[in-house]
């Protein structure tokens, strides 16, 4: 196992926690935000400091690849690279749609086995980014933008029970109005979930480049659907 600093500013929130052999040691979040510009390098600073004091050296950093926030995930991503930089370090990238079904699988025990999972990334209107997923986390459909009515999971929900969550599902609850809906509330992508992902990704050997790494900013939503009303017209 290793220390890793996982770094989460995709949405308002702003979350910074330290594992170290798959448990977390440090967290802090801020839930008032937008406020990264403030938090993330003061979050990043004192989890640093915590792992010096316990001489606990740092393995990895870990930050959250969106899709979310230009502004956040811009700050998130920067800081993230610095201390790889600064501490020569690997860089791990974590979805944060897969991120959004961890709190899920550990706290929700009442969800059926079979059930699908859809985290939602609030965008604007009615338009979200989601992807859907399996109880393993195995992809049943990519990352996409969605722009959401009653039938746009429709094949999903006519299978079984597919659970909605993240800041983009409350919104989405009056129109998905199927049986099988599961809307679950107050699901957020903190730093203190994404461990485990983080660490198989490194086993794995799965590092981003520092100098090229870019994160999925919700701003590439607009620039999507222009290109297809372009090319359906």
């Amino acid at each position: 196992m290793a220390c890793i600093l996982h770094i989460e500013t995709s949405t308002k929130v702003c979350s910074v926690a330290v594992s170290e052999d798959g448990k977390v040691i440090y967290e802090k979040a801020d839930m008032e935000g937008p406020s990264h510009a403030v938090s993330c390098g003061v979050f990043v600073d004192e989890a640093l400091s915590f792992a010096e004091s316990h001489a606990i050296p740092l393995d990895a950093v870990a930050v959250s690849m969106g899709p979310g926030s230009y502004t956040g995930l811009r700050i998130g991503v920067s800081t993230a690279k610095g201390v790889c930089y600064g501490r020569r370090v690997p860089l791990l990238s974590v979805s944060t749609l897969q991120l959004l079904c961890v709190p899920v699988l550990l706290f929700h025990e009442e969800i059926p086995d079979e059930a699908l999972f859809v985290p939602m990334i609030d965008a604007r209107r009615m338009e979200v980014y989601a992807a859907v997923y399996d109880r393993a986390l195995r992809e049943v459909r990519g990352i996409q933008p969605d722009i959401v009515n009653a039938d746009t999971y429709k094949e999903y929900l006519d299978r079984g029970p597919v659970c909605f969550f993240g800041d983009g599902a409350m919104k989405c609850k009056e129109v998905i109005t199927h049986p099988n809906a599961i809307f679950l509330p107050n699901i957020n992508p903190l730093a203190k979930y994404m461990h485990p992902i983080a660490e198989r990704s490194l086993m794995r050997g799965e590092t981003e480049d520092v100098a090229y790494f870019e994160p999925f900013y919700l701003k590439e939503f607009v620039a999507t659907k222009s290109r297809d009303l372009l090319h359906s017209s």
